[in-house]
């Protein structure tokens, strides 16, 4: 792997080079994020087990939704300003430590408020994503690092998808040594968080802060040195109207991203009649898309960069943000089922290169405060899916009760399906509505500016470590 000589930063992203310090700490902080993202949603797939085994009502099951969306919110606000002081190595020590407490807490639980809360602290564990971006920013150089976020972070969305493999199987493993069917999910959960405690282990005695070492020892000799004139406040990163826009820009893509694939396995039956079976593989395979989806939007970020400087970034990330917001709103009006797949595999595509793009953007809004930015941008996308899913869920249960009223009388079957028609119908005026949003908010992107002296400085520091030699002699 190529290092920049003075930094030490990686310039190129070779994944089998694990005797490089960039290399070992992308695979085993894209590993841990996997692992915070499968016991996150690790509950999901065992839902209608714990509905019935907690006795949980409709209201109660959409607010866990809610609860385990809202922690993430405040716990990645506060681990960005963290990792600037304590370094990321530390943080995802404990953040691994302590977040596998409520993940193993969720299968002892004996009733709905226990659940909730559980559920509520279980989302602080998706904070890892803000150290992950962090982590890999410092290992990786200006011309490489939006690749990497984007494939570490990509890599790591998997655990959100994978689950709907994983923790069956953990299950079906849990019920051969005589476990019964309905209390498996308690043990999957007992499992995911002792897993994630293990990585906590791993985590600190393999990886560092930075290619030079750990904050803590460059302090201590002096190669790190933080001045209050070098400290940057989270306020004076939140007044920079750079990170409120890439806030919302996140909120637009990644935060979209899990309100519609939230909702779409009930959209698929409920539009198209398709089985729930079905609607949920689909579901999945657009969630797998994740292993080349996002890298391909840090990669064309990148590459933007290197063609344009920073604003290159900018442009492609307004442009595949708007794509984004065309295809929803394309998807949300049609009927058809071939027409609607196609639709979907773009908004995949699209909405995960956009998640992918915004991080080739982010560690160049303020370098010393990589952390805080990343965390607030990143709670942008949590913030997004919050009121993306208040939005579904208030225009499809106002929908739903219309049509119960309008029913009276009718069979249950016939309100059944009254009831489909209309949370289809109600769901698909909320997507596209979303997309008019996300549309708009590509458009507020390109407001995004950088200064002509960081210009200048990110121009150079885009070039190869080869290309630098050459201009340093040339000097």
């Amino acid at each position: 792997m190529m290092e920049n000589s003075n930094t030490l930063k990686a310039t190129k992203l070779d994944l089998l080079n694990f005797k490089s310090i960039p290399t070992r700490t992308f695979w085993i902080s894209a590993i841990a994020f996997f692992m915070c993202f499968f016991s996150w949603f690790g509950i999901v797939p065992f839902m209608p087990d714990v509905e019935k085994d907690l006795g949980l009502t409709p209201d109660q099951k959409w607010n866990s939704v809610i609860l385990a969306v809202t922690g993430t919110v405040f716990a990645r606000l506060l681990i960005g300003k963290l990792c600037d002081k304590y370094g990321p190595r530390l943080c995802y020590t404990w953040l691994l430590i302590i977040g596998c407490i409520p993940v193993i807490a969720c299968g002892l639980v004996q009733t709905p408020l226990q659940f909730l809360i559980c559920r509520l602290f279980i989302g602080f564990i998706g904070a890892s994503f803000v150290i992950t971006q962090v982590h890999t920013s410092l290992m990786f150089d200006s011309n490489i690092v939006g690749t990497a976020n984007a494939t570490s972070a990509g890599w790591g969305n998997l655990g959100g998808g994978a689950n709907r493999l994983g923790m069956p199987i953990i299950a079906a493993i849990v019920v051969g040594f005589g476990v019964a069917d309905g209390q498996a999910w308690r043990y999957s959960m007992v499992v995911a968080g002792v897993i994630c405690f293990l990585m906590g282990i791993v985590y600190y005695f393999f990886t560092q802060d930075t290619p030079r070492g750990n904050f803590k020892d460059l302090r201590a000799s002096g190669e790190l040195v933080t001045t209050k004139k070098d400290q940057i406040g989270f306020l004076e990163v939140l007044k920079d109207y750079r990170t409120c826009i890439l806030f919302l820009v996140y909120a637009a893509c990644f935060g979209i991203e899990l309100t519609v694939y939230g909702t779409m396995d009930d959209y698929l039956q409920n539009t198209f009649q398709l089985q729930r079976i079905t609607a949920g593989n689909i579901v999945l395979s657009f969630a797998l898309m994740n292993i080349f989806a996002r890298t391909l939007g840090g990669f064309f970020g990148d590459k933007f960069g290197k063609q344009k400087g920073l604003r290159g970034r900018v442009l492609f990330l307004a442009f595949i943000l708007a794509v984004e917001g065309v295809v929803l709103v394309a998807f949300s009006t049609t009927t058809s089922i071939v027409v609607g797949f196609v639709f979907l595999i773009l908004f995949s595509l699209s909405v995960q290169m956009a998640e992918g793009a915004t991080f080739s953007v982010v560690p160049f809004i303020n370098k010393k405060a990589i952390g805080s930015v990343s965390g607030i941008v990143g709670a942008g996308g949590n913030v997004g899916a919050f009121l993306a899913a208040l939005l579904l869920k208030y225009k499809s249960a106002a929908a739903e009760k219309e049509a119960i009223v309008a029913s009276t009388g009718f069979g249950e079957a016939h309100i059944r399906e009254a009831q489909s028609q209309a949370a289809s119908v109600a769901v698909s005026s909320g997507y596209f509505f979303i997309g008019l949003t996300v549309i708009l908010i590509a458009f507020l992107a390109l407001a995004i500016r950088f200064s002509t002296k960081q210009k200048e400085v990110e121009s150079v520091d885009e070039k190869p470590s080869e290309e630098l030699a050459t201009v340093k002699v040339r000097s």
